[in-house]
């Protein structure tokens, strides 16, 4: 690590291996903003592209939360969804910085749901909604479209649900 940011760590009290799982965060929080421009750059609002049987890019602008919960609420809930998600993540940088370096599986966890949640709340800053576009399919049912960060919160939250199920023993 550079001493830039080993200075930063001692600084900021942060634990090096805290560190590490902010970066997993920053690279979710860079991928889910780089390709919900890639794809805003390229397809029209619900434009759909075919990539594979049962996988399309589908471009989508979703007001609400999770399948498009209160979508339709008045615009009120950009804010809520914003308060509840930084609330959520400060919470979240809080567990993380309480972790010792033993508990790998559950930083991992944390750092994704994390970058996901910003990654969402940067969409509804800056443009009133939240940027989806893998849309999966069977036939003619389609799954509520959704974006890397929402990818992230989904996997970091199997993998949290997972390591709970683990044995727990911190070493001495």
């Amino acid at each position: 690590m550079s001493t830039t940011l080993r200075g930063l760590a001692n600084s900021a009290s942060l634990p090096d291996t805290m560190l590490k799982w902010l970066n997993l965060s920053a690279v979710v929080i860079v991928l889910d903003q780089l390709s919900k421009w890639l794809m805003t750059s390229w397809l029209d609002l619900h434009e759909s592209v075919a990539v594979i049987p049962s996988f399309n890019l589908t471009l989508a602008h979703n007001y609400g939360a999770a399948f498009s919960f209160l979508a339709s609420a008045g615009g009120w809930q950009r804010w809520f969804f914003v308060v509840l998600a930084l609330a959520i993540s400060t919470a979240l940088i809080i567990w993380l910085k309480r972790l010792g370096s033993y508990a790998r599986l559950e930083a991992a966890s944390l750092a994704l749901i994390l970058g996901g949640a910003i990654g969402n709340v940067i969409d509804r800053l800056i443009h009133g909604y939240v940027i989806d576009f893998l849309d999966v399919y069977y036939g003619s049912y389609h799954w509520p479209a959704f974006n890397i960060a929402d990818s992230a919160i989904c996997v970091g939250a199997v993998l949290l649900i997972l390591d709970s199920f683990r044995s727990k023993t911190e070493p001495q």
